[in-house]
C-alpha cells in the first residue's frame, strides 16, 4: 500500500464499539445490501440499545440476523426498514420488527440523492488496495449512492468478499471514509439453486423456444433462474449475454457450458453486467477479478432506457399471482409483504422496448397450503394484493400449462388467455367470475 494511504487507514481504524459511538438518538442509519451487511457494527450498535432512542435503520436483502432489530421488540430504540425483503426480513415483517419501503430499484439512489437523510452509513467492503480503494463487491448496486449521501461513513472490512471490476461507483476511497473497522467474518453466506419442481421444468420448456442465440438474459430471484440456466446450458444456444440486476449461479452454469460469451451484446459488449451478486462459493470465485464481469449501480443497470438498447433482451422473472385483467403481483400476498418490487418492472419495460426483446413473468398455476388445500394463483381480481406490474405493461405470462402474450389484448381476450393457463380445477370458476366482471364473451370457447 502507498505509505500515505496506509497511514490514513491506521488513523481511521477503530473497534466496532468505538465506531458506533457516532450514532445519536433520532439518527437514520444505513446498512446497505445483502453481503454488504455489517454484522460486527450491527452487533456493536445493538449493544447500545439502552442508551439510544428512535434510531431508524435501512437495509435490504439481508439474510443474516440483524441484532439491532432482534434486540428491541418494542422498536423504541431501533426501527428497522427494508427496500426488499429477503426470507429473513419477511419473517421480521411478520413479527412486526420491519417495515417495507416501496420502491423501484433503479430509483433507490435518486431517492437518497434528492429526498432522504443518512446520518451514518455502515457497510462491508473488501480490504483496501494499494491505491487506497475499497471495493463494494457484491453489493455495488446501491452502495456508493448511499455512502455519498451519508454524513458519516464507516466501512467494515470483510476479508471474504470478492473484488469485482466495475464501470463506475464500484469502489470508495479512503479519503471519503470517516472510520474503518476490522474483525473476523464467517464464510460468505451460500445460496444454492433450489431443486426444480415439475411445474418449474414445464414453465422452462415453454420459455426456451422463445430464446435465440445471441440473446442477452436477465433472470430474477427464485427457483426459476437455476432451472432456466441449466436448461439453456444444455441447449444449442450460443453467444448469450448477461445484463441483470442479480447475478446468481445460473450464469456460472452458462459460462462453464460455453454459452455465455457476451459477444453479441449491443451494450457493454464482451462483459456481463450486474448490480448485485449472491450465490455459492462457485459464483464468488467466478466474479472475483473476472474481466468478463462488471458490476455497476442499479441506477444504470436497471434503467429501461439502457435495457432497451440491448437487442434480443430476454427478461425472465417470477410472480406470486396474476389477475384476469393482467395485473401482476410479485411482492405481497394480500397485505403481507413477501419480497419487493425490485427491478421486475424495469426489466419488463426495457425488454419490451428492446429490438427482438421479450419479457416473461412466470408462476405456478396454483399452490397448496399447509393444510393441503389447493388455490389458484390466477385470480378473478386482486383483493388488497400489491400490484407490482400494471396490466398496461403485461407481456408474456407463463405457467406449466402454457404461455400467453397479453400485449395489446382486450380485457376479454386477456381473461380467456389467462384462464387457459390456470389449473384445470379452477377454470370454470374463473369463467364465472369473468362473466360477472363483464370480461367474458358469451361466444368464447369453453376452456
Amino acid at each position: 500500500m502507498g505509505k500515505s494511504f496506509y497511514q490514513e487507514y491506521r488513523n481511521k481504524l477503530k473497534t466496532p464499539e468505538q465506531a458506533v459511538k457516532v450514532v445519536k438518538n433520532g439518527d437514520w442509519v444505513d446498512y446497505g445490501t445483502s453481503l454488504g451487511f455489517p454484522r460486527l457494527l450491527d452487533q456493536a450498535l445493538a449493544e447500545r440499545r439502552d442508551e439510544l432512542w428512535d434510531v431508524k435503520i435501512r437495509g435490504n436483502l439481508i439474510f443474516d440476523e440483524i441484532r439491532a432489530a432482534e434486540c428491541d421488540p418494542s422498536r423504541e430504540h431501533f426501527m428497522y426498514n427494508t427496500w426488499h425483503c429477503s426470507d429473513y426480513e419477511r419473517n421480521l415483517c411478520d413479527r412486526g420488527l420491519c417495515n417495507y419501503i416501496p420502491m423501484v430499484f433503479r430509483d433507490v439512489v435518486p431517492y437518497y440523492r434528492h429526498f432522504l437523510t443518512v446520518n451514518v452509513a455502515m457497510m462491508c467492503t473488501t480490504p483496501m488496495d494499494e491505491h487506497g480503494y475499497f471495493n463494494l463487491s457484491c453489493s455495488t448496486g446501491v452502495a456508493k449512492g448511499i455512502l455519498d449521501k451519508a454524513d458519516y461513513v464507516i466501512l467494515e472490512i470483510n476479508e471474504h468478499l470478492p473484488k469485482i471490476y466495475g464501470g463506475f461507483d464500484e469502489a470508495v476511497h479512503i479519503s471519503e471514509v470517516d472510520c474503518v473497522v476490522e474483525g473476523e467474518h464467517p464464510r460468505l453466506m451460500q445460496f444454492p439453486p433450489a431443486e426444480p419442481s415439475p411445474e418449474d421444468l414445464k414453465i422452462t420448456e415453454h420459455i426456451l423456444p422463445e430464446i435465440r442465440s445471441g440473446a442477452t438474459i436477465q433472470m430474477g430471484i427464485g427457483s426459476m433462474p437455476g432451472v432456466i440456466g441449466r436448461m439453456m446450458a444444455d441447449s444449442d444456444l450460443k453467444d448469450l449475454g448477461m445484463h441483470t440486476e442479480l447475478c446468481s449461479d445460473a450464469y456460472v452454469d452458462l459460462y462453464e457450458a460455453g454459452k455465455l460469451t457476451n459477444a453479441k451484446k449491443t451494450v457493454s459488449r464482451g462483459k456481463g453486467l450486474t448490480g448485485i451478486a449472491f450465490g455459492t462459493d462457485r459464483l464468488y470465485d467466478w466474479v472475483r477479478e473476472n474481466p468478463g464481469v462488471a458490476i455497476a449501480p442499479l441506477e444504470y443497470v436497471n434503467a429501461p432506457s439502457v435495457i432497451a438498447q440491448i437487442d434480443n433482451m430476454i427478461s425472465i422473472n417470477s410472480c406470486i399471482a396474476v389477475d384476469l385483467y393482467g395485473q401482476i403481483g410479485a411482492e405481497s400476498t394480500g397485505l403481507r409483504q413477501i419480497s419487493g418490487t425490485g427491478g421486475q418492472l424495469d426489466y419488463l419495460t426495457g425488454a419490451a422496448m428492446s429490438r427482438g426483446g421479450k419479457a416473461f413473468i412466470c408462476l405456478k398455476s396454483s399452490f397448496v397450503d399447509k393444510n393441503g388445500v389447493r388455490s389458484s394463483n390466477i385470480k378473478p381480481n386482486f383483493q388488497g394484493d400489491i400490484v407490482t406490474d400494471p396490466r398496461s405493461q403485461g407481456y408474456f405470462v407463463v405457467t406449466e400449462y402454457g404461455k400467453a402474450n397479453l400485449a395489446g389484448r382486450t380485457t376479454w381476450e386477456r381473461a380467456e388467455m389467462l384462464i387457459s393457463l390456470a389449473h384445470p380445477d379452477f377454470r370454470e370458476d374463473l369463467i364465472s367470475a369473468a362473466e360477472r366482471q363483464g370480461i367474458w364473451r358469451k361466444t368464447s370457447r369453453r376452456i
